[in-house]
């Protein structure tokens, strides 16, 4: 996923949420949010690197060699017949073989921009989930304010980590890290209900 996750996509949440219409009503409740922790959660998310890594092969990669072709034709054109050549013909013979010339040698950040409109393109569906489950917990457990948040397990408790409420509202698996962490701390871990995980049953002690 890091990879995939290089840029921010099109549906990121804003550093900070607010949902604050009854805020005076009721006690304020603070989250965290990472939506890329989520998204590396489903199972099938690296098809969209699968399918980055085919645009750039058979449509970004065609396109530079077209232009690079083009510009090596038209420049040895240029070069044989330009002195014979009528002026508004190799004027516009010059301002294509600049064009072509100016793409080649900014290739790398036209790819750069290309496979970041094409990943959120394929990541759109995904986001969707994720943000429709997001609006989901935050209307139903009351979150006031909701923070941006860079990782899926946070210092401290975890009570208030959205992005683990919303992979369980997804039924998404996930790390075992984090199951861990949620038992540890009693709190739930395939549902987003507020019920506190069941205490682990001791062994008897034998004297």
């Amino acid at each position: 996923m890091k990879k995939i996750l290089v840029v921010c996509v099109a549906f990121a949440v804003s550093l900070v949420f607010s949902s604050s219409t009854n805020a005076q009503a009721q006690p304020i409740k603070i989250g965290v949010f990472d939506e890329e922790s989520v998204l590396g959660l489903f199972p099938d998310i690296q098809k969209v690197q699968a399918a980055l890594d085919q645009y750039a092969q058979d449509s970004l990669k065609t396109e530079y060699d077209y232009e690079l072709s083009e510009f090596k034709r038209k420049d040895s054109v240029y070069k044989k017949d330009s002195a014979t050549m009528p002026g508004g013909v190799r004027a516009i013979m010059q301002k294509e073989i600049a064009a072509h010339y100016n793409k080649i040698v900014n290739w790398q950040q036209y790819q750069q921009q290309a496979l970041q409109a094409k990943q959120s393109q394929l990541l759109q569906p995904y986001l969707e989930k994720v943000y429709a489950a997001f609006q989901e917990v935050v209307t139903e457990q009351k979150y006031t304010w909701v923070l941006k948040k860079d990782a899926c397990v946070i210092p401290g408790g975890l009570g208030d980590n959205i992005s683990i409420k919303v992979a369980q509202k997804l039924k998404l698996a996930l790390p075992k890290e984090v199951t861990d962490a949620l038992k540890a701390q009693g709190l739930p871990v395939g549902t987003t209900d507020t019920k506190p995980a069941a205490p682990a049953t001791k062994a008897p002690v034998k004297h």
